[in-house]
């Protein structure tokens, strides 16, 4: 396995820890749940703190995303098409946040440090927080494709709005009921008024 190739893998296998327990995994846990030694777990990364800097980067990576999204096939309905971009979407949000408020509770987003370095690695790799949503936003594109000749708006605005309505839609406010994805999908295509 080469260098590269075992620290993705101690990374996948880290990440359910640390949103289970945040920084608090001990280097035994990290090993055990990765299936190897501490000792290998401290030739891939130097330190705790560079594989918590890893396992972040990763879970801000869309390829997830990107992927389930990809694979909507383009004869579903469009209603059909939408729902399962929004759970992907979401699933992804959620993996997201579950990982940054467990890191928060212990401490680490605050830190000062890692915020610097998670930013620098931000803009100067692929990937980083405008890259990703960009790549979202394309995906879904392709989602509106197949039934572009009967559209209002052209597949881009309409991707543009649809992922702003998703992300947004997470803010809501804790006293109200959080919609169904297929409300929002119903929402989005139909609108707020009854026909007729």
């Amino acid at each position: 396995m080469s260098a590269e190739d075992r620290r993705a893998m101690i990374v996948h296998a880290v990440l359910p820890l640390l949103v289970e327990h945040g920084t608090t995994v001990t280097s035994s846990q990290i090993a055990r749940a990765a299936g190897i030694g501490e000792g290998t777990v401290f030739r891939a990364f130097k330190d705790k703190d560079e594989l918590f800097d890893a396992c972040t980067a990763e879970a801000l990576k869309p390829d997830h995303v990107l992927d389930a999204i990809a694979g909507i096939p383009a004869d579903l309905p469009l209603a059909d098409r939408l729902v399962e971009a929004a759970d992907a979407l979401g699933a992804h949000l959620e993996r997201m946040g579950a990982l940054m408020s467990a890191l928060h509770a212990s401490g680490r987003a605050g830190h000062h440090d890692t915020g610097h370095r998670l930013q620098n690695q931000s803009r100067t790799r692929k990937g980083g927080r405008r890259e990703s949503m960009a790549a979202i936003r394309a995906a879904v594109v392709e989602l509106f494709r197949p039934d572009e000749d009967r559209l209002r708006l052209p597949p881009e605005q309409l991707a543009a709005l649809f992922v702003t309505l998703l992300v947004g839609g997470r803010r809501l406010a804790p006293d109200v009921e959080t919609p169904t994805t297929r409300q929002v999908v119903d929402f989005f295509l139909h609108g707020a008024v009854e026909a007729g």
